[in-house]
């Protein structure tokens, strides 16, 4: 049965979030407000006890069961923020849960579960990926009787995730436009129903990470459609395929989609660290990233922009990626190789020709007799126009050089690795990699790919999410390239060459 948006009001107002639930503040962000020329205002749900808006959500529904259902406990399938919502709740309420997470999950989050659930919560780890974790807390629930508390689809948690928007009404009636970050589209789909009646003047953006956008496929195909990967970094909105009953909302209400990357929410998180001096997780500040590219994009000045931190349950050794990163995303340092003479005083040359700007990486690598590549960073104070010009001053005075910015394979693997070639000519073929990263993950990965062929580069990178990511070479005879191909296709592993991959020609491969 489809439930009207006044029904949803309905449910909104009278939803008992705030038995387990605060008010959360929302924020001025002066330092950004400042620099973009507009209000920036941020809704703060990392204040919530668990950290994360979906307390709200969990709570609710657990409310809305009979007392049979709440006898007989509850059950859910999570990696993270619902599965902490629903172990706080359950205790709140006194009955027993029973929660299911990937045994990919950092113990970080495992532990958060058991100490915001105690006594009242049983801790399931099945499988390696949210999906394995899911089906088998559907397989627990239909065999002991259990009631599934979904993570976003569903009507009395897409209410509880809307009292979001009834508090953001009452603290800033006077809104522009409202940015929502987007997994499963539970948050997104309650904020946008209550909105839209009580002030549908609000514009509404909705939020995705480039590389777990299943609402605009969503929205392209006209129904939920399942993605075919996910990127892991925004572990908090990687959802294959968004609810039905959020999607009907969503496409209904929400006025323009935006996705942002992994850099630009990086450069978000900092954002966020310098104006409350919180450390967001990165799919809490999907919102932000969006506002600062949606003021560039659309030349805003003078406006009431709000966001909403949405969850702050960041995995510690993440912050090494984040830190790397952020600078990039706020297009305030710029990455490039370029061609410099081997001979004395090169080096000083080269850094008169930058001037003034400050290098904030330097990777040198001796390629022939006659020239050296280096790798280098540049700190930048009007973003990618000014290394636009520098570029261009650069190749005047002589230097053959390209951006590296964007290139993912330079930023994840090679600015870790130049200083490397090849000493002798060999059938050199380069592939990243992808596999669950667990204890023993990486042996498990070598010892999978097997002796058949020699590896002749090798770099490791894991930033503390779900997925290591390898770059590696194998000296591959060409009579033997379809026997590889077969065997890397059984491995199972999300695999790309990547061969001619410019930051891998110009620093890593063997000379023509």
């Amino acid at each position: 049965m489809t439930v009207s948006d006044h029904d949803y009001l309905k449910k909104i107002l009278l939803a008992p979030v705030y038995e387990v639930a605060v008010a959360s503040e929302l924020s001025y962000m002066s330092l950004l407000s400042a620099e973009l020329g507009n209000d920036v205002f941020l809704k703060r749900e990392d204040q919530q006890p668990v950290k994360s808006f979906k307390l709200r959500g969990a709570y609710n529904r657990i409310c809305s069961l009979s007392q049979a259902q709440l006898d007989a406990g509850v059950i859910g399938a999570s990696a993270g923020n619902h599965a902490q919502g629903l172990a706080y709740s359950a205790k709140m309420k006194g009955i027993k849960a029973t929660i299911v997470m990937p045994q990919t999950t950092p113990d970080i989050k495992v532990d958060a579960v058991r100490r915001f659930g105690g006594d009242n919560v049983n801790v399931v780890l099945h499988g390696t990926s949210f999906d394995q974790a899911s089906s088998h807390a559907k397989h627990l629930c239909d065999t002991h009787g259990y009631t599934f508390v979904p993570p976003f689809d569903d009507p009395d948690v897409i209410a509880g995730q809307g009292t979001v928007a009834r508090e953001l009404l009452e603290q800033n009636p006077n809104l522009d436009i409202l940015f929502v970050a987007v997994g499963g589209g539970g948050l997104a789909a309650g904020i946008a129903v209550y909105l839209k009646q009580l002030k549908p003047s609000i514009k509404i953006v909705a939020v995705e990470s480039e590389e777990s956008a299943c609402f605009i496929k969503a929205k392209e195909a006209g129904q939920p459609t399942e993605l075919d990967s996910v990127g892991i970094f925004a572990d908090g909105v990687a959802v294959k395929v968004m609810g039905q009953e959020t999607f009907r909302l969503c496409n209904r209400l929400i006025d323009e989609t935006l996705t942002v990357t992994n850099d630009e929410i990086c450069g978000a998180i900092k954002d966020i660290f310098d104006d409350t001096r919180v450390i967001a997780e990165p799919a809490g500040a999907l919102s932000v990233a969006a506002i600062r590219k949606y003021v560039k994009q659309h030349n805003l000045k003078g406006k009431k922009l709000g966001g909403i931190l949405c969850g702050a349950n960041i995995n510690f050794h993440t912050l090494r990626y984040v830190s790397e990163r952020c600078e990039l995303g706020e297009q305030k340092e710029a990455v490039f190789a370029v061609k410099i003479p081997e001979k004395k005083g090169a080096f000083k040359q080269f850094c008169e020709c930058v001037g003034a700007k400050a290098i904030t990486e330097f990777n040198y690598r001796y390629a022939s007799d006659s020239e050296a590549h280096i790798f280098v960073g540049v700190k930048l104070k009007g973003g990618q126009q000014e290394f636009a010009t520098l570029q261009t001053d650069l190749a005047t005075k002589g230097y053959d050089c390209f951006n590296l910015t964007d290139n993912e394979l330079a930023k994840l693997h090679v600015r870790h690795m130049v200083g490397g070639r090849p000493p002798t000519i060999l059938n050199e073929q380069v592939f990243s990699f992808e596999f669950p990263e667990r204890p023993g993950a990486l042996l498990n990965f070598l010892s999978t790919i097997g002796e058949q062929w020699n590896i002749t580069l090798f770099h490791y990178r894991n930033h503390g999410a779900a997925e290591g990511l390898v770059l590696a070479g194998f000296d591959i005879a060409p009579d033997s390239r379809d026997a590889f191909n077969t065997h890397v296709a059984e491995l199972g592993y999300k695999v790309e060459e990547v061969t001619n991959d410019p930051a891998y020609q110009f620093f890593l491969s063997q000379p023509n």
